[in-house]
């Protein structure tokens, strides 16, 4: 199975990721088929982000991670994991054409990031984005920091980060991370990339330049380095594996 599908046609290029199974969790064979499928784009009107199943993507692995951990790879593979994504961030936020991403189910931990490098979002009534580091003990990838701050404000973006707050879709919309909240996206964005057409494509490069973060590649940067000084430490270990536990055995209501 192809962990990320590509598309092209009519001008319109359409990424999704498609490891439904792992509720298309940033792995290192997605990330990677990711940057191959980026590698094929053919100077795209507009590019479309999406997720296969129920969800958009859950963000990194815990499962993977601690594995890796126990078998002494860990920082290689968080190395791997985080400079993937933040290389995906920044092509997708560098790219001359609008990109839209289509957003249903979770968009939690460093997914984050592959949205907030959209430029127009529609997300699902039912989507909703949560941070979990606090609770895994992971420092904070994708743009959480590097990213989310400027958007929403620092004091807000702390807030939700330290208290692992879980943002419906509306309140994503009030916060001006999404453009639409609909019981049908996938229409929204079909919407879109019809207003899209005909567009001079200089003049939409010119204003994503000019209202692209100067510090991005550095706050990413700082994100990656931060990740890798915290994976191997026993808090985290012992965070991951109290997630793990929790997931298979939740707590009874």
């Amino acid at each position: 199975m192809n962990a990320v599908l590509f598309d092209q046609r009519d001008g319109v290029a359409v990424l999704t990721l498609n490891r439904p199974d792992r509720s298309n969790a940033l792995t290192d064979d997605l990330l990677d088929a990711l940057h191959t499928a980026l590698d094929r784009l053919n100077d795209p009107r507009a590019l479309v982000l999406r997720g296969a199943g129920r969800h958009f993507s859950t963000g990194g692995d815990v499962a993977r991670f601690a594995a890796e951990v126990a078998a002494g790879t860990g920082r290689a593979y968080a190395d791997h994991v985080v400079g993937g994504l933040n290389r995906a961030i920044l092509r997708l936020a560098a790219l001359p054409c609008p990109v839209i991403a289509q957003v249903k189910g979770a968009l939690t931990g460093g997914a984050l990031g592959l949205v907030l490098a959209a430029d127009l979002v529609a997300m699902d009534r039912t989507a909703f984005i949560q941070p979990y580091y606090v609770r895994v003990g992971f420092a904070p990838d994708g743009g959480w920091t590097a990213m989310l701050p400027a958007r929403i404000g620092a004091a807000r973006a702390r807030a939700i980060q330290l208290l692992n707050t879980r943002l419906s879709a509306a309140e994503a919309l009030q916060l001006n991370l999404a453009q639409s909240v609909s019981d049908d996206p996938g229409a929204v964005v079909d919407t879109w990339l019809a207003q899209l057409e005909g567009k001079d494509a200089g003049a939409m490069a010119a204003t994503k330049r000019l209202l692209a973060p100067a510090d991005l590649e550095a706050g990413l940067e700082a994100e990656r380095r931060a990740f890798l000084a915290r994976i191997e430490t026993p808090e985290v270990r012992a965070g991951m594996q109290r997630f793990l536990d929790t997931i298979k055995h939740p707590a009874q209501p």
